[in-house]
Parts: structure tokens; sequence; C-alpha cells
């Protein structure tokens, strides 16, 4: 962990208090990571969020990913994230460094690690770590990922969260299903009333234009907390695989 002196911790908390270096609602530019690395294959990915309805209605998050399976069980990428508040102008919030590492299967199940780091621009950095747990077939796919996030200041407490998703394939390259998001409180108040979004999203996979190409479109409902300041938030992600 980073340490700051006094003075530097009483700026980073001021910086937090400022509008414009706000925390993310939940699932938002974000997404259900797979637990497993496809090697040698570069890939480019955009992920939008938009939150309708509330407070915080037109707030949005825009992240470009780019990443490359550098073998069959390490995954490196590169993601620069612009944010926008309700009613404010966008601007680049952050830029990170990720890594996923595929541990294998227990009991029929993937199971990998992620690790990132993200530099903050208007605020202090953070430490993030996901254990990824996935479940595929030939017609479902079955997704969890427990979160753990740290910025990383002094007295600032560990962040827990999840990210889930199931799939399942209806027909040639499509595929509906249900993705949910949410926090879980710290380790020393687990589960409180937190914020958590939940809704449909649909996938499709197009061919024949060069890199292949998937787009998937959602609207997750909100939930606990997340209701005070929204009514749900669209998603939109677009990925490329050369």
């Amino acid at each position: 962990m980073i340490k700051l002196t006094r003075a530097a911790a009483l700026a980073a908390a001021a910086a937090l208090a400022v509008p414009g270096v706000a925390h993310a609602a939940p699932g938002l530019g974000d997404e259900v990571y797979a637990a497993t690395v496809e090697p040698g294959e570069p890939e480019a990915e955009l992920r939008y969020g938009r939150l309708g309805g509330g407070p915080d209605d037109g707030e949005d998050a825009l992240k470009i990913e780019a990443a490359y399976g550098v073998s069959r069980h390490l995954r490196l990428a590169g993601v620069l994230e612009f944010e926008r508040e309700a009613g404010g102008v966008r601007r680049a919030e952050a830029g990170s460094l990720e890594a996923i590492y595929a541990l294998g299967k227990v009991s029929g199940i993937n199971v990998a690690l992620y690790g990132e780091y993200e530099i903050g621009f208007h605020g202090p950095d953070k430490a993030e770590t996901k254990l990824l747990l996935q479940r595929r077939t030939a017609a479902f796919d079955l997704r969890l990922n427990l979160v753990a996030e740290k910025q990383l200041t002094d007295g600032a407490q560990v962040e827990l969260g999840y990210a889930a998703g199931a799939y399942a394939k209806v027909g040639g390259e499509v595929q509906l299903g249900l993705e949910a998001y949410g926090g879980l409180g710290t380790f020393d108040r687990f589960a409180p009333r937190a914020e958590h979004f939940v809704g449909p999203v649909a996938k499709f996979e197009i061919e024949g234009l060069g890199p292949e190409l998937g787009l998937q479109v959602g609207y997750l409902f909100a939930l606990g907390a997340a209701r005070d300041d929204a009514k749900g938030q669209a998603q939109v992600r677009l990925e490329m695989e050369f």
C-alpha cells in the first residue's frame, strides 16, 4: 500500500469530495469477465454505460480496452476510462493495466485470477483483484466475478462487490442472458444496503467484415440503494477480435 503524508491524505480526501471525482455505479462501463484466455489473440473493446432516471440521469462511463492473450494462461490489457456526471462534460478519469491468469478447471468450473492497477487522473490510484469463475457448455455460459477494490490512500477500506452473468444460445450467433452487478460492503460491514443493477442482455456475433465483431446490448434495473439515484442503466459493448 502506498503511504501518504497526513497532508496528502487530506488532499486526496478533499479531491474525492469535489464534484467530478465520483464513485461510478456498479456495472457502468463494466463487464462480467470470462475465466479463460485465448492465446495469440489481439482484442479491442469499447464499453459504454449510461444511467437513466433520478438525480444521476445522464451520467455515463466509456471504457476503451486493448488486450492480448500472451499464452493460454495469461491475458494483458490496457484500459482508458472516460466519465461524465449528470449535467457535466465527459473527461478522462483513469488509465489502468489489467492481467488475467487462468488457473484451469476445478470440478468443471474454469477458475482465473484478475489484477488491475488504476492510475487516477483526478483522484487516488486504485488496486483491484477478482476471482473469476465460469461454467461453459455448448448451450450456456455462467460467470461469477468476486471483486475486491481499494483506493491507495491511508485508511481506505477494501470495497467488495460482484458481477454475474448467465447466457444461453438461442440460435445462430445470438445469446440472451441476464447480468447483475453490485456492492457487498467491506470486511468490517459485509452486505449492507448497497447499489445493485440487474437486467437482460443480448449478444450478437457479426462475421464477414474482416475482424470478428461482437455486440452486446442490455438494460439493467436499479435495485437497493441504486434506486436513490437512478432507475436503471443502458449498456452497449462492442468487441473486435483480430
